[in-house]
């Protein structure tokens, strides 16, 4: 599917992810994992990359270290998250956009345990969909597409009939391999990276129009960030 036809689309309904695609979490985030990092003589720079988009027993399990319980330090994590939100801030343009969706033709889908999900989206003042997927809800995360297909289960739609928007390499192959289509949210990428999808910098000149049976997103325009 190329731009054109994305842009011209009717979807059944959008699929968010929440870190980095409709808040930035960034900062607290990786303020409390360069810690851990530390705390375990990992190599803070080299690291920290490999956090986002997935569930944070699977990124301590990947480690693989000696004597290291990913469930336990994962709960430790968690904690230290969940109290450490100052940073916590909207993508630009994406609460108005998303105050105009039909409650039912929403969702998040995140790899965040559900507590955690609920306490940032509350910091950066965004609305909770009725249809919130979060890490305890899937037996696979992201890549695997459950969590996108359990939120268009949940909304009674097809997933390939959706768009997701996502942000990392784990969330975007999550909805493509859901059969959605995907676009990408750059706000908060560092550097340059070429997706076989359509992307956005933020939500600002986005509007949708409410359907008979869908949304219709009007304003994208696909910058490269």
């Amino acid at each position: 599917m190329d731009h054109t036809d994305i842009a011209a689309k009717r979807f059944a309904a959008l699929l968010f992810d929440m870190d980095g695609t409709i808040l930035s979490s960034i900062a607290s985030a990786e303020r409390v994992w360069a810690d851990w990092a530390r705390n375990h003589g990992l190599d803070v720079e080299s690291f920290l990359p490999t956090i986002h988009g997935i569930q944070a027993v699977e990124t301590i399990r990947r480690l693989d270290l000696p004597g290291v319980d990913p469930v336990v330090e994962a709960e430790r994590i968690l904690r230290a998250e969940i109290d450490d939100v100052q940073d916590v801030e909207a993508i630009a343009g994406v609460a108005a956009f998303l105050e105009r969706l039909p409650a039912e033709r929403w969702a998040i889908v995140t790899s965040a345990p559900r507590a955690l999900a609920e306490r940032r989206i509350a910091a950066a003042s965004l609305p909770i969909p009725p249809v919130l997927i979060a890490a305890e809800d899937v037996e696979r995360s992201k890549p695997a597409p459950d969590g996108y297909l359990l939120a268009a289960a949940r909304l009674q739609v097809e997933a390939g009939d959706c768009l997701v928007f996502e942000d990392a390499a784990a969330g975007i192959e999550s909805g493509a391999a859901a059969g959605a289509s995907v676009v990408v949210v750059t706000a908060t990428h560092r550097h340059t990276v070429e997706w076989p999808h359509p992307a956005i910098v933020h939500y600002e000149g986005l509007h949708a129009t409410r359907e008979e049976d869908g949304v219709t997103v009007h304003g994208l325009m696909f910058p490269r960030a």
